[in-house]
């Protein structure tokens, strides 16, 4: 067993990854032959991630608040605290807080030697984060 006491600073979500105030603390990095991470990331009312796509898939589980997430391609979906999102494996998509509420969200993700855990794209623009979202 190995306990990680709470040290590390909370980071503030890159300009090249995000739009608006994000901010992510590191949850779970264990060493190979692991190729899990995870990151408890906090949006502010209407911040999101850039279009990004995940070589090895991600899941999102949200934990508070309402956020937002797209598919490339597909509708605009509202998720809410105990929803899922997996993205497949090089799916292109966003993920973020809704206009006028935050969200905060577990990324879990995988990366080895032969793929890196994210590779970023293109921010989204406001048109796209502005779509009628779907509800279930």
């Amino acid at each position: 067993m190995q306990i990680t006491r709470s040290s590390i600073d909370t980071a503030r979500g890159p300009g090249d990854w995000f739009t608006g105030d994000v901010y992510i603390d590191s949850v779970a990095a264990a060493p190979p032959p692991s190729r899990m991470t995870a990151n408890l990331v906090h949006f502010m009312p209407g911040a999101r991630t850039h279009w990004h796509r995940h070589p090895l898939s991600q899941t999102v589980f949200v934990t508070e608040g309402i956020g937002l997430c797209q598919r490339r391609g597909g509708p605009v979906e509202v998720i809410r605290p105990g929803d899922r999102a997996l993205f497949e494996a090089d799916e292109e998509h966003w993920h973020g807080a809704a206009p006028n509420r935050l969200m905060v969200h577990l990324a879990i993700n995988e990366g080895d030697a032969d793929h890196e855990v994210v590779q970023w794209l293109t921010p989204v623009t406001d048109e796209e984060y502005a779509a009628p979202p779907v509800e279930h």
